[in-house]
């Protein structure tokens, strides 16, 4: 069992692969350890590490799965990068790693006409809010959000309306414009 002080020291360790069909299982069990993230079925996660393996990461010390974030291109548009969800171990947080998946994720050929990212998010859960604006920021990007799935309309009232965050990355042109 790999501990917080393990990853700490071996910051550098830390391994970012795309998932394979076998990480389903593992993935679905960080994610039930991850409260208050939503779970999926145990096949939903398969297929994320199926058919969307290639906008989906995976990060790993000594072969143990502390993190995970499911992603894809939108359909149809090529610039807009949704994040679906994203988990780190309780042992591994606040070591920047959902910021070194999101960045990696960025940098993938799968993603080189992305311009936006897109996740949703409560208006209640503070530490994604932290992850985004603090990404926005790191990327000098521009974040904006408007309710999108409402809790009345989309969810019966059941669960609270989520948010569509986007964040405007810049574009290369504008980097070679500010260096």
């Amino acid at each position: 069992m790999v501990d917080i002080h393990h990853i700490k020291m071996h910051h550098d360790n830390v391994q970012f692969r795309k998932p394979d069909p076998e990480d389903g299982a593992g993935i679905w069990e960080l994610i039930a350890a991850c409260k208050p993230l939503d779970e999926n079925s145990m096949y939903c996660n398969l297929i994320q590490c199926d058919h969307f393996r290639d906008t989906c990461i995976l990060a790993e010390v000594d072969g143990q799965l502390i993190g995970w974030i499911s992603g894809y291109v939108l359909p149809g548009d090529a610039e807009s990068f949704f994040v679906w969800q994203v988990a780190v171990s309780e042992k591994a947080r606040g070591l920047g790693l959902a910021k070194r998946m999101l960045e990696k994720l960025l940098a993938r050929d799968e993603c080189r006409n992305v311009t936006r990212m897109q996740t949703t998010i409560t208006k209640d859960n503070d530490a994604s809010w932290a992850l985004f604006r603090s990404f926005a920021d790191m990327q000098d990007g521009e974040l904006d959000h408007k309710a999108h799935f409402k809790s009345d309309i989309h969810f019966q009232g059941e669960q609270d309306t989520e948010h569509m965050v986007t964040i405007q990355l810049p574009q290369s042109d504008d980097l070679d414009a500010v260096a």
